[in-house]
C-alpha cells in the first residue's frame, strides 16, 4: 500500500523541517516536498500532486487564504491549514475552513517530551485523515497518481477510564428535560454549522465536542454564534446546560456533562489523551451514559477513528436515543461507522435530518 504524500508549504525553513520531521515518523506518510510560498507550490503541484497539502496563512506574494481559494477551484485537494496559536491565527483559520480546508493544526513547536508526543499524534492523524476526506470535485482517492489509504493502524489507546467511571446499571431517571450531546471530527466544523443553523430558538441545551486545537474553539464558537437562532459558546467549567444553547468543549480540555438535582452543568478537566484526543468524545458520551442516560439525545457525526463509538454504545445501553450521520454526508465515514459497527445507533440519517429528530426526540 502506497504512503501518504504530503506538501508543505510554509514560508519558515524551521516550520518546514519541524513538520517534514513530524510527518515522516509516521510510516504511513511521505513527504513529496515543501514550498516556501504558494507559486513554488504550484510549481510542484503541477509536476506531481499531493495526497495532501499542509498550507501555512500568512506568506510573501500570495496568502495562503487566495492560494486555497484558488486551488478548490482549479484542483481540489485536501488541504490542512497550519497556523500559529493566536487569537488572529484561530480566526483566520475559520475562514480557511470556511472556504474548503478540511482542519485546522497548530504548528509544531518545542516543549515537554509528552507535549511534543501529543503534538505529533495529533499532527499525523489529521493528515491521514485528511488523505480520506470527501471534496466537492474530488473522489475519495482519485487524486492523482492517487492510492488507495490503508485503514488507520494507531498504537494503543486509553479509553475513557482514563478519565471517568463507566456508568452504572442504574442510569439516572428520566425527567421532562432533555439535553443533547454531539460529536465531530473531520468535517465536522461545516457539519456543526449545517445542524446549529437549523436549531430553533427554544432547541434543546447542547454539549458538543469538535476535535480542534486550543484557541480555536473559541473563534468557532464566536462563528457559530454569529450565524444561529441559538447562542453557541466556548463552554467554561461549571457553565449551566440550557435551552436555547450549545457549549463547545475547549481545544485540549475534556468536557463532562454533570447533573445536580434538576440541573445539568458542564465540567471541564485536563487529562490524558482518549481514543487519541483532547477533548474526547467518548469522555463527553460516557459522562452523558452516567448522569443523563433516558434524558440524553445524540448524534455523532463525520470524522476519522472511532472516538465517541464505545460511549454511544453506553448512552443506549443507559437509555439514550443515539443518532449517526449516513456515509453519504459525511466528509469522512470513521467515527460514525464505528459507533453503528459496535451497535450503539439507533438511527442513521444524512446530516440536514439530524437537527430536527434532535428536536423532535428532545420533546
Amino acid at each position: 500500500m502506497k504512503k501518504i504524500r504530503v506538501l508543505i508549504v510554509d514560508d519558515s525553513a524551521v516550520v518546514r523541517q519541524a513538520m517534514q520531521s513530524v510527518l515522516e515518523s509516521d510510516p504511513m506518510i511521505e513527504v513529496m516536498g515543501t514550498a516556501g510560498d504558494p507559486f513554488i507550490a504550484a510549481q510542484r503541484i503541477a509536476q506531481e500532486v499531493p495526497d495532501v497539502i499542509t498550507l501555512d496563512v500568512e506568506m510573501p506574494r500570495m496568502d495562503g487564504i487566495t492560494f486555497l481559494e484558488r486551488l478548490m477551484a482549479q484542483c481540489p485537494i485536501p488541504v490542512v491549514i497550519c497556523s500559529t496559536l493566536t487569537e488572529a491565527g484561530s480566526a483566520t483559520a475559520m475562514t480557511a475552513l470556511e472556504k474548503g480546508a478540511v482542519d485546522v493544526l497548530t504548528k509544531p513547536k518545542l516543549g515537554t517530551k509528552q507535549f511534543f508526543e501529543e503534538s505529533c499524534i495529533r499532527i499525523c492523524d489529521v493528515v491521514k485523515s485528511a488523505a480520506r476526506a470527501r471534496l466537492r470535485g474530488r473522489r475519495l482517492g482519485s487524486g492523482a497518481g492517487s492510492a488507495p489509504v490503508a485503514p488507520m493502524k494507531v498504537a494503543e489507546k486509553l479509553t475513557a477510564d482514563a478519565v471517568i467511571a463507566k456508568p452504572s446499571a442504574d442510569a439516572m431517571v428520566q425527567t421532562t428535560e432533555k439535553v443533547v450531546v454531539v460529536g465531530a471530527s473531520t468535517g465536522g466544523t461545516e457539519a456543526l454549522r449545517v445542524l446549529l443553523e437549523a436549531m430553533p430558538v427554544d432547541a434543546p441545551g447542547i454539549v458538543i465536542v469538535q476535535h480542534m486545537p486550543e484557541k480555536f474553539t473559541a473563534s468557532f464558537a464566536q462563528r457559530l454564534d454569529s450565524l444561529c437562532k441559538i447562542a453557541v459558546k466556548e463552554a467554561a467549567d461549571g457553565d449551566s446546560v440550557i435551552r436555547g444553547q450549545a457549549l463547545v468543549a475547549p481545544g485540549n480540555k475534556h468536557l463532562l456533562l454533570k447533573r445536580s438535582g434538576a440541573r445539568y452543568f458542564v465540567e471541564v478537566r485536563d487529562g490524558p489523551l482518549v481514543a487519541r484526543h483532547r477533548p474526547s468524545v467518548d469522555v463527553l458520551f460516557r459522562s452523558a451514559a452516567r448522569y443523563g442516560g433516558q434524558n440524553v439525545v445524540a448524534a455523532i457525526l463525520t470524522g476519522m477513528g472511532d472516538d465517541g463509538a464505545r460511549g454511544m454504545l453506553e448512552m443506549k445501553q443507559a437509555g439514550a436515543f443515539t443518532i449517526a450521520q449516513d456515509e453519504a454526508s459525511c466528509v469522512v465515514f470513521g467515527m460514525p461507522a464505528e459507533a453503528i459497527k459496535l451497535g450503539g445507533v439507533d438511527s442513521v440519517m444524512p446530516l440536514d435530518r439530524i437537527a430536527p429528530e434532535l428536536v423532535r426526540r428532545s420533546r
